[in-house]
């Protein structure tokens, strides 16, 4: 697994271990923590795009097959930096297919995002919709969809394509997410801070002119890679890529969201109103029956249990905060 260190990733490898899979990570550890992984699993620090490495830990493991996280993730600070964005995604799977083909490993679940969707003509999308990215981030994951499609006719790979909606919570309070780009841990910590969480603005088209999203809890999400995972061992699909939205198909505004983190931290403090930022669609929420037919995974957590497990985890590792 590549980015196995990272937030979602150490949720994954744990998951993948609790049904008998075994892995092995590679991390460059730039935001991985290798504390977040148990001792017995191996881990290389390696960057991905260090092609002739990756395929040396391909062989030495004996691998047949990849869960592909490692990429940078922000929507905004792709804007910013968008060379950077391509350099690192796109190149990293591009490198990474590479080393499979070399080493004849057959099969790849790749970590996309409904950032591939940009802002929707409807309230929801499926996966057959088309893929009109905004931001450089969207766009460096429609790009490695596509790379991955065409390795997988030409080279006879058997691939999952994986598009996250906004992750969220914890599995383990050791787990919790540190980032600095998401809604949920930037608003708890301006909780704990007794701080005014931001808004990013409050004039899109949406029922009370904040951005809404579908947010899945991130042990869901895990336990969505297990099943990719099983079913691309099953060799039901066959050499060729399928594309699955991995969410609740519900939508929450962010006002919603901060309603709850102040129900659950206790907290009475009023957001403030800030600009919108660059790169944000107005509502992004995903139609998710294609995977539960498929692959018969479908989200268990709702969006209190994403903010009370983050706080849990928030309180477990900051001197002097509880949870209520």
């Amino acid at each position: 697994m590549t980015g196995g260190a990272g937030y979602i990733g150490a949720h994954v490898v744990r998951a993948l271990l609790g049904h008998g899979l075994g892995c092995v990570v590679v991390d460059d550890l730039s935001t991985g923590l290798a504390r977040r992984l148990p001792s017995d699993v191996p881990v290389h620090v390696l960057d991905v795009a260090d092609t002739k490495r990756v395929a040396e830990v391909m062989v030495e493991h004996s691998v047949a097959g990849v869960i592909h996280l490692a990429a940078k993730k922000s929507p905004t600070e792709s804007v910013s930096d968008p060379l950077r964005y391509y350099r690192e995604n796109v190149g990293g799977v591009v490198s990474l297919l590479t080393a499979m083909t070399r080493c004849d490993v057959p099969r790849v679940v790749f970590s996309s995002s409904s950032s591939v969707y940009g802002t929707p003509a409807g309230t929801t999308v499926d996966e057959s919709d088309p893929l009109a990215p905004i931001n450089p981030y969207g766009a460096t994951k429609a790009v490695g969809e596509r790379i991955v499609r065409e390795a997988a006719a030409a080279y006879g790979i058997d691939a999952i394509l994986l598009r996250y909606f906004n992750v969220a919570g914890a599995g383990d309070p050791v787990l919790g997410d540190v980032g600095t780009f998401n809604l949920v841990p930037l608003a708890l910590r301006a909780a704990a801070a007794g701080e005014s969480p931001r808004i990013f603005g409050d004039d899109y088209p949406t029922p009370d002119g904040t951005c809404v999203r579908d947010y899945v809890h991130v042990t869901d999400l895990a336990e969505a890679h297990v099943a990719a995972a099983r079913d691309l061992e099953s060799g039901r699909g066959g050499p060729a890529a399928r594309a699955y939205n991995i969410g609740t198909g519900i939508g929450h505004s962010v006002r919603e969201v901060l309603a709850v983190v102040r129900d659950v931290t206790a907290t009475a403090v009023e957001p403030v109103i800030c600009p919108r930022r660059p790169g944000d669609p107005a509502a992004v929420v995903g139609e998710v029956g294609l995977v539960a037919r498929e692959l018969g995974w479908q989200s268990r957590l709702d969006l209190r249990d994403m903010v009370q497990s983050a706080w849990d985890s928030w309180a477990a590792t900051h001197d002097g905060t509880s949870s209520q």
